[in-house]
């Protein structure tokens, strides 16, 4: 994620020189011809429900209503009210793919238009990559600097998945907090996560993003209160230990060469 007073074009070339490997090429493909876009899903396999009584059913999955899923069976279809559901496994859709591709190579613009498909039709459905949408919508609001909807989406996020750890956007927020210089509120969001981060030898992959940003966040943090080599280090941490995240290691690759370069900074 990053700060609002950055160079969005700027930063997007610094992730294309970061991130070199090509966007796959049926998304390159599906992209250039426009076939990923609003309301359209590619062929794909049956997606299964599991009911309270234990029941799985082979369905399609064409959306979400405030009542509940929207499923295809056979020639039918219904809603299935949440309450009835203890389960959901759906694939991605292709445009959720296009997304994490195009956000991994800096262009926000498309990696938005896709993922705001996605949260449009299927916002409240019970997987890791809806959620993960929801995220990504918020932290593209905010590197394009528009606080108050990067706001807004983290706290739909948390009414929508109450249930989901707070972690998941605490990071999104203290990004909020450090573009309004509320120093404090940002480093008392990332300080728990990037603790565990060094306390862990092997932090979960499924996290590394998440702490990657939170590095890049605790940075900021540190440069903005005067402790520059402490802040160069933490830079230093998302770019060379968790830089899954290609935005947020490019953020934290120009600010780590900017305080070398200004401030003649060493790591400690």
């Amino acid at each position: 994620m990053l700060r609002s007073s950055e160079s969005f074009p700027r930063l997007k070339k610094l992730v294309m020189k970061l991130r070199r490997r090509l966007v796959p090429r049926q998304l390159l493909f599906l992209l250039a011809a426009g076939l990923i876009t609003p309301g359209v899903r590619l062929a794909r396999a049956e997606d299964t429900i599991t009911l309270r009584d234990g029941q799985a059913q082979a369905v399609t999955i064409l959306g979400v209503t405030s009542n509940g899923i929207s499923v295809q069976m056979g020639g039918a279809q219904m809603v299935e009210p949440f309450a009835n559901i203890t389960a959901v496994t759906m694939s991605p859709p292709p445009q959720y793919t296009a997304a994490v591709a195009a956000y991994q190579h800096g262009d926000l613009d498309t990696a938005f238009s896709n993922v705001s498909a996605v949260v449009q039709a299927y916002k409240g459905l019970p997987t890791d990559w809806m959620q993960e949408a929801m995220q990504m919508v918020g932290d593209i609001y905010l590197a394009k600097g528009d606080l108050g909807d990067a706001e807004t989406m983290y706290k739909e996020y948390r009414k929508t998945y109450p249930t989901a750890s707070a972690q998941d956007v605490d990071v999104g927020l203290a990004g909020i907090d450090v573009a309004k210089k509320d120093y404090d509120s940002a480093k008392a969001k990332v300080e728990p996560i990037t603790a565990d981060a060094l306390k862990e030898q092997n932090p979960p992959a499924a996290k590394a993003a998440l702490i990657g940003r939170a590095f890049y966040i605790s940075g900021q943090v540190k440069e903005q209160t005067g402790d520059l080599p402490g802040a160069l280090q933490d830079y230093l941490r998302t770019v060379t230990v968790f830089p899954q995240d290609a935005v947020a290691t490019a953020g934290a690759q120009e600010h780590a060469d900017a305080l070398r370069k200004n401030h003649d900074v060493a790591a400690p």
